[in-house]
């Protein structure tokens, strides 16, 4: 696939953007948008399950929520610096796909590696729109880069409405049964006490915050430009 797609986003492990926008991704998926998701690494050192397990659960999760394709980058789990190299790997996915708008997890989170993704994306979509970058590849600048929310509630600088779509963005992290299910083999983590049912109530409470029923929350690279009237006619 050498074409423009609507939207590329970016998660430093498989699940990560289910957890952050897989509602918005349902979304503009069923209105016909190109949706292509990208993880940087493959979660090598992840508590339960394995690399391969974790990308069958990965592709299983990409069809539920209406992706045309999803890429695994060989960027080390726990690695995710801005490197040159690294950059180069995240601006030829740039450049391959041609995103109308790239999505990134937000820097403020717990987990030092999607913070680490933030920066590292933040920086190839900058490089991105360079021509003398790695000039192999012809330059492509996305129209924005936004920022999606994994852990935590953080007051976003917008929301999308997913209440239609919030049961697929649950069914698409029930994909990850090895991430969420301890099962009799697995070891207890923050994702297998009760994650999904968290995620819910927080994209609950987000609705709530915008007098939706739901809604995942966003901030922006760039300063937004209002397009209706501030007075509602």
């Amino acid at each position: 696939m050498d074409q423009q797609v609507d939207i590329l986003a970016f998660g430093a492990h498989a699940d990560d953007v289910e957890i952050g926008m897989g509602g918005t991704l349902a979304k503009y998926a069923a209105e016909g948008k190109k949706i292509v998701i990208c993880d940087l690494t493959e979660a090598e050192l992840s508590s339960n399950g394995t690399v391969s397990l974790r990308k069958e659960e990965a592709m299983s999760a990409a069809h539920i929520l209406g992706a045309c394709k999803r890429e695994t980058l060989d960027v080390s789990d726990r690695g995710i610096y801005i490197t040159d190299e690294n950059i180069q790997k995240v601006v030829n996915v740039i450049r391959m796909y041609k995103p109308k708008v790239i999505f990134a997890p937000y820097e403020q989170d717990r987990h030092p590696d999607h913070g680490n993704a933030s920066r590292l994306i933040k920086e190839a979509f900058f490089s991105a729109g360079i021509r003398k970058f790695h000039a192999t590849t012809p330059a492509h600048k996305a129209d924005n880069l936004y920022f999606y929310i994994i852990n935590g509630f953080h007051k976003p600088q917008f929301v999308v409405n997913i209440e239609a779509f919030m049961n697929t963005k649950i069914h698409s992290l029930e994909a990850y049964t090895s991430q969420f299910n301890q099962g009799s083999e697995g070891v207890s983590t923050p994702l297998t006490e009760g994650y999904i049912e968290a995620v819910e109530a927080r994209e609950r409470m987000m609705g709530k915050e915008a007098g939706l029923r739901y809604a995942e929350g966003f901030f922006s690279y760039n300063t937004l430009i209002l397009h209706q009237d501030l007075l509602g006619d």
